[in-house]
């Protein structure tokens, strides 16, 4: 679990790296899309498992983990403002929160059909129960009524 907190570090360490270099050479903001989706991948990853069960280390690792990203946001809102077009940063930013409100809403509605899904088959279970109990009640009367029927008198 640690080497994997250091994994998604270090991604989101290196995408910014290459999306500096990138601009460094003449390249321009666009260009850097793919750098910047892993960057932000990365940074949601680590915010989410960030003081959850799913925290690998201590508060103050996670701590200075997020403090990095936010020092490296701050460079990257700086490049956006002056190698981008005017008002980028609040444009990427607008962006940024409608995209992360359509992830949250797909993602509960993924759970909410997991578990209409998990009713079904427990409402179709206990069906199937209900009839195999009237099945085999529907037997057992059945054969009581062929034993009296087939007594021999004595």
């Amino acid at each position: 679990m640690l080497f994997e907190a250091i994994a998604v570090v270090t991604t989101a360490n290196t995408a910014i790296g290459a999306v500096k270099e990138l601009l460094k050479n003449g390249k321009d903001i666009t260009d850097c899309a793919a750098q910047l989706g892993q960057y932000f991948d990365a940074k949601a990853e680590i915010q989410r498992k960030s003081g959850s069960k799913q925290s690998t280390g201590s508060d103050l690792e996670n701590f200075l983990h997020l403090e990095k990203l936010r020092q490296q946001e701050e460079e990257l809102k700086n490049m956006l403002i002056y190698q981008g077009r005017a008002n980028l940063y609040q444009d990427f930013l607008k962006y940024a929160a409608e995209a992360k409100r359509n992830r949250d809403e797909a993602l509960e509605a993924q759970k909410k059909a997991k578990i209409a899904k998990r009713k079904r088959n427990m409402a179709l279970l206990r069906s199937m129960v209900i009839v195999f109990i009237c099945v085999l009640g529907l037997a057992a009367v059945g054969g009581f009524i062929y034993w009296l029927a087939n007594m021999r008198p004595v």
